[in-house]
């Protein structure tokens, strides 16, 4: 299973490669920024993901060691242990701002919502790909992966952090209608999803969470009390101007106005500091790297690799899109990371990890795959 063909690298794609390490370096240099000046006590964010980052560099190595088919075998195992994990963080789990996620390991606190995330893709790409349907899934059809994805879900939700639960619903939706459904079932389920939402503003949320959409709709209603991050978020993104007052000259960062500026606003920090056209770059050669991601799906060996390559770069896309227009103000503040960029280990472990299986599915395209499926573009 964990053996490394030396044949393999000469497929590697080394631009996805240099492009990543460019986005993590330029990451680094933005949290050393977003933390400083550094306090008399602690390890400095920088620092700590910085080990992150070289763990996950590790873990990529590990990943690139067998074929992405082995997932196959391992992905309901791994479910159950994320199951596991996620009943364990909620129970036992250690508290931070009223909400139950993480568990201590000593070293780092984990949060397993973060790994459900991408084990939701891999459950997903393998159901799917067991189960082909060429006239498109009926509703019956979407009964397994719907309780695949429901049960973390609620897990999630308990914890509470809605945030993160929408994105399995959010994950969900993207590989379901990427793989075809009847007209019937589209109906069912949007109209379903229409119930959902109305139910869930008048039975489920809770009034902070009411307040973070209301926020959302009128910032200046309360600018010194729920309306103040996104507030403080636009100041910081237009005060950056067409260059940027340039690395470590960030007022609403350092002067401390931008509340969580190395977690959830991080990126504002960069368009303080760099400007429109620094910004236009940085996410330039971010989404080029999923686009590189989706040329991988195109060209993937079989359909596994497929919906595996491509439920990645949704997980990635879709948390990206979200951060980056909560920090402008075009969507509530929800607490959704930037991958790579915003710092948390269980974050930035779990994305390095899902680039990983991208990169082993773009490396071994042209290997003939298993049970007599042959190669690919």
């Amino acid at each position: 299973m964990f053996r490394i063909d030396r044949r393999h690298f000469i497929h590697f794609d080394w631009v996805f490669f240099l492009l990543l390490l460019l986005v993590c370096g330029m990451a680094l240099f933005n949290l050393y920024s977003a933390s400083y000046p550094p306090k008399e006590w602690g390890t400095p964010p920088y620092l700590k993901q910085s080990y992150f980052f070289l763990m996950g560099f590790a873990a990529i190595l590990f990943v690139l060691s067998f074929d992405y088919s082995e997932l196959h075998i391992w992905n309901y195992p791994f479910y159950i242990c994320i199951l596991l994990m996620l009943l364990a963080a909620f129970l036992l789990g250690k508290s931070a701002g009223g909400a139950q996620r993480w568990i201590d390991l000593g070293f780092f606190r984990l949060q397993p919502s973060e790994p459900a995330k991408l084990m939701l893709v891999i459950s997903l790409a393998s159901y799917y790909s067991r189960k082909e349907v060429l006239d498109g899934y009926s509703l019956k059809q979407l009964l397994p992966p719907i309780v695949l994805t429901a049960i973390p879900f609620l897990l999630i939700l308990l914890q509470p952090d809605l945030g993160t639960a929408l994105m399995l619903g959010i994950i969900f939706v993207s590989m379901t209608v990427f793989v075809k459904l009847r007209m019937s079932t589209y109906l069912i389920l949007g109209g379903s999803a229409l119930f959902s939402v109305i139910f869930a503003w008048h039975k489920l949320l809770k009034p902070y969470q009411k307040q973070r959409v209301q926020t959302f709709l009128n910032p200046e209603n309360d600018p010194m009390g729920h309306g103040y991050q996104i507030l403080q978020s636009k100041i910081a993104v237009g005060s950056g101007g067409k260059f940027g007052k340039g690395y470590l000259e960030g007022t609403q960062g350092h002067l401390h106005f931008l509340p969580e500026r190395h977690t959830d606003f991080a990126f504002s920090v960069w368009c303080e500091e760099w400007g429109f056209f620094g910004s236009l770059f940085f996410l330039g050669v971010y989404f080029f790297i999923l686009l590189l991601g989706l040329r991988t799906a195109l060209y993937a060996r079989d359909r596994f690799g497929m919906l595996l390559a491509y439920g990645v770069v949704m997980l990635i896309f879709w948390q990206a899109v979200i951060n980056v227009l909560m920090i402008l103000g075009f969507l509530p503040v929800v607490g959704i990371p930037l991958p790579l960029v915003s710092y948390g280990g269980s974050s930035l472990l779990t994305t390095l990890l899902a680039l990983g299986i991208l990169m082993n599915v773009r490396m071994r395209r042209f290997q003939p795959g298993r049970g007599g499926e042959g190669e690919a573009g």
